[in-house]
């Protein structure tokens, strides 16, 4: 009887593992920091959910954007984006087309939202094209 009770206590603990093994893989955060970390573009969102705030790596920099929702003509739709940088430190190397591009990556997901950029990201957007 306890030798049986054993084997099942092992097959619930591999389980556990399975399950925990999975949702480790799976987990956005985890996807979030291998993008900075490797210099690639990732988007991190719940669209459905308006409460959460936006999360986006570009370059190596970490940008989070709050959704303000609003009335359009037909609908209650997300009609302002607050984006700021954890820290202005990562904004090296970035250029004035690389947050166009951003831009338009928010505005593929919210297109009646009106961009935002928190200083220190709006100076690159004020100066003037030479």
């Amino acid at each position: 009887m306890i030798v049986l009770l054993f084997r099942i206590l092992i097959l619930v603990a591999l389980a556990l593992l399975v399950y925990t093994w999975i949702q480790y893989f799976r987990n956005p955060q985890r996807r979030l920091r291998i993008a900075k970390e490797t210099n690639e573009f990732y988007f991190l969102d719940e669209p459905d959910n308006n409460k959460k705030n936006i999360q986006f790596v570009y370059k190596g920099c970490l940008f989070q954007g709050e959704k303000y929702v609003g009335a359009t003509e037909y609908s209650f739709e997300v009609v302002d984006i607050h984006v700021v940088v954890d820290d202005s430190l990562e904004l090296k190397g970035l250029t004035r087309d690389d947050l166009y591009f951003l831009e338009n990556e928010i505005l593929l997901r919210y297109p009646h939202a009106k961009i935002e950029w928190k200083h220190p990201i709006n100076q690159l957007l004020l100066t003037s094209i030479e």
